[in-house]
């Protein structure tokens, strides 16, 4: 093997650690956002609070790829499971994690990873089909991914509180689905430009 052959195997050596030490920058970044993010919610009678969580995780997917996207998403849980106030209205500790909206915060994760599928899926059906396939696909991930958040959540909530499908439906669902559906919208709108303008540092 030649010096020059040397020098070259340890370029790629090099850009190989840069780049993962990159990655890892991205996934602190984006569990830092959705710490911060994770604030700004609106207290509701029944206990479950109305956050920007489930805006800026799916975000998450789409700018990271749904596995850095998750794996943010997970660092994030990991924070407040350990006591850090990162969950909403500052709260942290495993007693958050099984509380009766500990469904909606261990399905977190899904949000980011079908949206991520979804981004993924419709760039490459829409490379051929028009872009309109894109969005299709987003869209329709990121329904998925609310629907099995809702699903958890609400289980969860009516294991922990004894309450029964009405009653779980009314303080976990039905309040949130105009807002959940004015979520999806932007996240659509927003994720993909975000991804372009930040030069597509998925994986």
């Amino acid at each position: 093997m030649t010096e020059e052959t040397n020098v070259k195997e340890g370029v790629k050596v090099m850009q190989n650690e840069k780049f993962s030490i990159m990655e890892l920058c991205q996934i602190a970044v984006f569990a830092a956002i959705i710490s911060v993010v994770s604030q700004i919610s609106i207290p509701m009678p029944a206990g479950v609070p109305m956050t920007l969580q489930t805006l800026i995780i799916p975000i998450a997917g789409v700018v990271l790829g749904k596995n850095k996207g998750t794996i943010a998403t997970v660092v994030y849980l990991i924070m407040g499971a350990i006591g850090l106030p990162v969950f909403a209205g500052f709260s942290g500790g495993i007693g958050a994690l099984v509380g009766m909206t500990g469904g909606f915060l261990i399905s977190f994760p899904v949000l980011a990873y079908s949206a991520g599928v979804g981004d993924n899926l419709g760039r490459k059906l829409s490379s051929n089909s028009g872009k309109h396939l894109y969005y299709i696909c987003l869209v329709a991930s990121l329904v998925i991914g609310a629907t099995i958040n809702y699903a958890v959540g609400t289980i969860w909530f009516m294991t922990v509180s004894g309450n029964g499908l009405v009653v779980a439906l009314t303080a976990c669902v039905i309040p949130f689905i105009p807002t959940s559906l004015i979520k999806i919208a932007i996240i659509a709108i927003i994720a993909p430009m975000l991804k372009q303008r930040l030069g597509r540092i998925t994986g």
